[in-house]
Parts: C-alpha cells; structure tokens; sequence
C-alpha cells in the first residue's frame, strides 16, 4: 500500500477531486439501532482504486462517486469557502470532569452518531461517570468529519480513532440519502491554488455540490436529500 506521504486529494477548480496514491474507496453506511438512531458503521462494496482517479465534486455525474464531466455540463461553481484557521482555534471547547470536547459546527456532516444515549454535549459533564465515558469517546470517534475532538484533561492528549488511509463514499440508510466523502487517516487535502488544508484524522468533503463551507461538509446533502444510486437503501 502506498505511504499516506504520498498520498492526497486535490480539489479542481470548479471540478471534481483528483485522488492520487491509490487511496482506497468503499462504501460505509450509517447503520442505525433499533431506536433509529445512528449508531454503527457498516463497511459495503468497495471500488478499484487506481494510482490516480477523480470523484464527482458536483453532484450529477451519472457515473457515481466518479466524475464524468458532468460539471462541465451543469456549470458547477465549487468555490472553497472554509476557514484556514486550525480546528482547535475555531472550535468551541466545553469543559468535562476528565475531558475536554473540541466542536468545530462548521464541519458537521450531519451522521448523528452524537445523539445516541444523551448528546454529546450534555454527557462531557458527566464524564467521571466510567460509562458515561466510554459513551461520550464513542460518539466522538464515530464522527466522520472530525467536527468533535476529545483531549483528556490529565494528560493533554487528544484521543483519536485509529484510521486506515482510505475515502468511505457514505450512505445513510435512516435518512434514505448519499452523503460526504469520508477521507481517513490523515490524508492530505490540498486547494485548487495547491495550498494544503490542515491535515487531520477525519474529514468529510462535500460531493452533492450544495455545501456552502467548500470542499468540507456541511450537511446539505441532508436537506437536498442526495442520491447518488449506489445502494438500495440511498434509492428514491
């Protein structure tokens, strides 16, 4: 496999991602508990991963997660809008017995693996409670984004899922819609004027073309209620 060094994803002006490294690709779909509420995530089919691909940033390629030039067509406009500032400055920080969670609201991809048993932001205060703990490290590291990030208050260290370099084409099966690609394990991101975004564990970058923090997230596909055709459960 080739070193996440060499690996990045480079977003095209008004066009689509070019991935380059062989960055593997697969399907991972918000799988819900008996309640409804997000709760796992469920690997599915995954996709040839050649040295260099391009996936669709707009949201009309027919050819699903890949780019066909349908931009092209549609006059897709994909201006990036987010904030350089690191995430640890433009997050909000609520303070817990043993923790500390880091929320940038920006970068919300709209999973809900923050809701089961509590929301996040009510459980940090509880987090001296061992199972309340393990609840509030859970749906923190369930989230795809990176928009929560916990620090322990003892030792300063930021405590991280551990994330193989790979893009998952998500899929929500509670909602019945397609949403972001979810980049894993510190894979480099860099701007259409070849400008690095910070790198980071986890980050899911817009491909329904309707976000208007570019090229992350921000739950739009959600309200536009985006399908890309992949799987049954995404199907109108």
């Amino acid at each position: 496999m080739t070193d996440v060094s060499e690996m990045k994803i480079v977003v095209n002006r008004n066009g689509p991602y070019r991935v380059v490294g062989g960055i593997p690709l697969a399907i991972e779909t918000i799988t819900p508990n008996p309640a409804g509420e997000s709760w796992e995530w469920t690997p599915g089919r995954s996709f040839e991963a050649s040295a260099e691909y391009f996936l669709c940033r707009c949201g009309h390629s027919k050819n699903k997660p890949f780019c066909d030039n349908s931009h092209l067509s549609v006059g897709f406009e994909g201006k990036e809008t987010a904030s350089r500032r690191p995430i640890e400055r433009q997050s909000e920080h609520f303070d817990g017995p043993t923790h500390v969670l880091s929320d940038d609201e920006e970068l919300c991809a709209f999973a809900r693996f923050c809701d089961p048993g509590g929301k996040i932001w009510s459980l940090i205060e509880q987090t001296d409670r061992p199972e309340v703990r393990e609840l509030v490290v859970r749906e923190a590291f369930h989230c795809p984004s990176g928009r929560l990030v916990l620090r322990e208050k003892s030792t300063g260290k930021v405590l991280e899922p551990t994330l193989p370099p790979s893009i998952g084409i998500v899929e929500d099966t509670a909602l019945k819609c397609s949403g972001p690609l979810w980049v894993r394990g510190g894979i480099r991101v860099e701007s259409a004027d070849g400008r690095p975004y910070e790198i980071r564990n986890r980050v899911t970058l817009c491909r329904c073309g309707a976000s208007t923090n570019m090229p992350f997230c921000n739950g739009s596909h959600a309200s536009i209620r985006f399908q890309d055709g992949l799987t049954r459960e995404s199907s109108p």
